[in-house]
């Protein structure tokens, strides 16, 4: 009988919610650090940024995640990201990935809008050919900047278009960012044919999920995981098959979550809330798709089968045509199948 542990592993999955900088892993932030040395407080030795990624607080999170961002300073620093990022998924049989993506991050450090995109598209092309995994993105606005961070964001998305361009997101801090004022950028980038998937109900209540719903259209919700609070949220959600993009052990890392035991997964699986599991930013939360997987198979005392289920989920709440999704569910019962023989 297979472990469950080793099920998860060969499990082929899908990855919604993860940030592009975030999944850097420490060999390449320290190469990156060691690049530019001298003028970055990142470490250059990948053994010290276990310490470095030990957050106080989600805008402790937000600090550190920046001075990383601040690494990627030409196009071939991001293509290097890009490739190496879809590397690791490849290693945890993830065959599809909508990378969240803030351009704007880049453009304002020296990047040109066109040589960034042709960078993540480039690597793009170049991981399916070597890795099997095919990268779609989110392009985000970065909250903390405000409108004219929305403004080039959008400009950015609409002008450039990169082929792998499928999303229009809204990440950063919460708190103090309200979702409304976001509301001409969502309209436009949604009028344009690209899907809704804004961070919602992490550090803030109920109340910013159904604004990031009513104002921004959202399809998804990136993390959402205070709708636990509101009864009639939930039911809005399950009654209208919205997915949450769920990240245990980021949640718990950044303090939104006072522990794994307390996280609410299991209260919005017994609401009826479509869930997908994710790894937001795995290596600066000390964690991987995998892992996720099976914190999420001790959190909802879950079988094979069970975990099966959850990967289907993400499939289906992917942004992929249907016979791309047909394809990645027969190898998942495929996967299944294998145990249960």
């Amino acid at each position: 009988m297979t472990d469950l542990p080793t099920f998860i592993a060969g499990l082929p999955k899908v990855e919604l919610h993860v940030h592009h900088v975030g999944s850097a892993s420490p060999r390449i932030v320290a190469e990156l650090a060691a690049r530019h040395e001298g003028n970055s407080p990142v470490p250059a030795d990948p053994d010290a940024l276990a310490d470095y990624f030990a957050f106080r607080d989600f805008a402790h999170f937000i600090e550190v995640y920046l001075s990383v961002v601040d690494l990627v300073r030409d196009p071939e620093d991001v293509w290097l990201l890009t490739h190496e990022v879809a590397r690791e998924l490849a290693r945890q049989q993830v065959r599809y990935a909508e990378l969240t993506v803030t351009p704007y991050s880049h453009v304002r450090r020296g990047i040109p809008a066109p040589a960034f995109c042709e960078a993540i598209e480039d690597a793009r092309r170049r991981a399916q050919a070597d890795f099997g995994v095919a990268l779609r993105w989110c392009f985000d606005i970065p909250g903390e900047a405000g409108l004219p961070a929305a403004e080039q964001t959008l400009r950015i998305a609409l002008q450039e278009r990169p082929d792998g361009l499928v999303s229009f997101g809204l990440g950063g801090p919460e708190i103090g960012v309200p979702r409304p004022q976001f509301k001409p950028y969502f309209d436009e980038a949604r009028a344009a044919g690209l899907r809704s998937v804004p961070h919602a109900g992490e550090t803030t209540g109920p109340e910013t999920i159904w604004d990031a719903l009513r104002e921004l259209g959202a399809e998804r919700i990136g993390h959402g995981i205070s709708a636990v609070d509101d009864p009639d949220l939930l039911r809005h959600l399950a009654e209208r098959r919205i997915p949450l993009e769920v990240c245990p052990t980021s949640n718990v890392r950044t303090r939104a979550v006072a522990s794994l035991a307390d996280h609410p997964l299991p209260r919005l699986v017994e609401a009826g809330v479509p869930v997908t599991i994710n790894s937001d930013d795995p290596p600066m939360f000390g964690t991987t798709l995998d892992d996720e997987y099976a914190v999420a198979a001790r959190l909802l005392d879950l079988d094979p089968a069970g975990v099966a289920d959850l990967a289907r989920a993400g499939v289906a709440a992917s942004f992929l045509a249907g016979p791309e999704q047909d394809r990645i569910i027969a190898e998942i019962d495929a996967h299944l199948a294998a145990v249960d023989h």
